[in-house]
């Protein structure tokens, strides 16, 4: 299982190597989900109606709600590295991640590297 950051929308950019991944990903049956503050950060565009529906189409596992086992973990996320004020919603997709058993596709991997060694697992 695979979540996929904000930057999903470079999937929609033909040629983009994320564009490669999404489809290598949904052809070999890998399930993909958004974590909800990732998908309000990708509607929030600029993006088109046709685009969010050709996105919405890899997403077989849906996109995953933001409840209190997300925020638990998130706040422990947060703490854990330095309560970083940037951070506060890539800790939520990390979070979101991590409570799914799934990795985390990103091309921000810089941001995200902080949370490794709390539990989330990167695709590189």
């Amino acid at each position: 299982m695979i979540c996929l950051d904000t930057n999903l929308v470079r999937g929609l950019v033909k040629g983009a190597k994320e564009s490669a991944e999404l489809i290598e990903w949904y052809q070999s049956g890998e399930v993909l989900l958004s974590a909800v503050p990732a998908w309000y950060e990708f509607l929030c565009g600029p993006i088109t109606g046709q685009q969010i529906g050709a996105i919405r189409a890899f997403l077989s596992g849906g996109i995953s709600a933001f409840e209190e086992v997300q925020a638990t973990e998130a706040a422990r996320l947060f703490n854990a590295t330095g309560r970083i004020r940037r951070l506060r919603v890539d800790a939520m997709i990390a979070a979101t991640a991590i409570a799914a058993s799934a990795r985390l596709a990103t091309s921000n991997t810089e941001d995200f590297k902080t949370f490794v060694p709390h539990g989330l697992k990167l695709v590189l």
